[in-house]
């Protein structure tokens, strides 16, 4: 029988009715190869029943830690417990969790059917019980009648959907996936990103979804960390970490900001420090036009201007150095008119209220002194 939304699996946990203990937990864990700290000892708790994202760049440790929830890598320092067990020298094979990876590992000479069975076939799961989880697996991911055809016969997304089956056959208390839209082309993957958490919602278990890309993070997760060499820059639900930053590398890899500092800041925000404000909560007007008192003002021209369809980017060269860069909708702009303003004076209002003051840390690669925007 299929379950109904927001409905647990046989065998599953109910997080919808307390939060107990969490699904995973991360004591101070460190890995190092040789000279090299991909990991540089992280705390962190992923609650039962959430869809939880680890973002990060490359290279910033996010899939190190996910390789060793998973028990494929083994911490140098700390613990790793999962529901409460610690895990931390137990092979994968005897953890609770399964893995989808990008590349998505399914086997080519087998059947569709038989690549969504095959966890229940090692373990010698009788036939009938195999058929009927078999069947529920591939309704869960929309693929009935799939059963008999050959993974070179799918499509990207129906590949990543018998993945996702087959490791939901199991039905472990926490999935583990690493990436696995990368290879999607863009109109797929964000719809596949709407299934997944429609998928996730359904089944009741925690995901923990590895990505580069902050809008899956955004759109998907009810928490996420932010991962920056090794370490964990900021954790919080999404709204949380786009609208207060707690770092400049969280501010710049998380959505597009502008970061004031230096005597910009002092001139424009009135003192020192990082400050960070989004491209959306700008407004351009007139040079003349008069600041309100709980408005922020900086004079400029229009350097470039970038027409997206739904929406214009203006690049702001300012007066007293540096750039912001303004995103506006173009609820009534044609793009003749956006284009048009590149080369004009202009000021920028915002309210100071949507200023932030940001902690002294590494902000993402090409950043510059003065005034920036990724």
């Amino acid at each position: 029988m299929t379950a109904s939304p927001g409905t647990p699996l046989a065998g599953q946990v109910d997080s919808r009715h307390g939060l107990g203990s969490p699904a995973v937990a991360l004591e101070h864990v460190v890995k190092r190869y040789g000279e090299v700290e991909a990991v540089a000892g992280i705390d962190l708790e992923i609650r039962d029943g959430e869809f939880f994202s680890m973002l990060g760049p490359s290279g910033s440790g996010k899939t190190t830690t996910l390789r060793m929830i998973a028990g494929f890598e083994t911490p140098t320092e700390g613990r790793i417990l999962l529901h409460g067990r610690d895990v931390t020298g137990v092979p994968p094979f005897d953890r609770d969790v399964n893995t989808v990876f990008q590349d998505y590992a399914l086997f080519p000479h087998m059947t569709v059917g038989q690549n969504v069975a095959y966890g229940l076939t090692v373990r010698s799961t009788p036939a009938a019980e195999r058929a009927s989880r078999t069947a529920e697996a591939m309704r869960m991911v929309r693929l009935e009648g799939y059963e008999k055809r050959r993974p070179a016969q799918l499509s990207g997304g129906q590949r990543q959907r018998v993945a996702l089956a087959r490791a939901l056959i199991n039905r472990p208390r926490v999935l583990l996936l690493d990436e696995p839209l990368g290879a999607l082309d863009l109109k797929l993957r964000e719809e596949m990103q709407i299934e997944l958490k429609q998928i996730q919602q359904q089944v009741g278990i925690t995901f923990i979804y590895v990505t580069h890309d902050q809008e899956e993070a955004l759109t998907m997760s009810n928490r996420l960390a932010v991962f920056n060499r090794g370490s964990i820059e900021q954790v919080g639900t999404p709204a949380d970490v786009y609208e207060h930053p707690a770092t400049t590398f969280v501010a710049g890899f998380v959505g597009t900001s502008n970061l004031l500092r230096g005597e910009t800041a002092r001139v424009v925000i009135g003192q020192e420090g990082t400050f960070t404000v989004r491209p959306e909560k700008i407004r351009i007007v007139d040079p003349d036009q008069v600041a309100e008192p709980d408005q922020a003002s900086a004079l400029g021209t229009v350097r470039e201007v970038v027409y997206l369809g739904s929406d214009t980017r203006y690049i702001v060269a300012l007066d007293v150095g540096g750039e912001l860069v303004v995103t506006q909708q173009n609820l009534q702009s044609s793009s003749m008119e956006a284009l048009a303003a590149q080369g004009r004076p202009v000021r920028l209002l915002w309210k100071r209220q949507h200023v932030l003051s940001l902690a002294a840390g590494q902000a993402p690669e090409g950043k510059r002194e003065g005034v920036d925007s990724q």
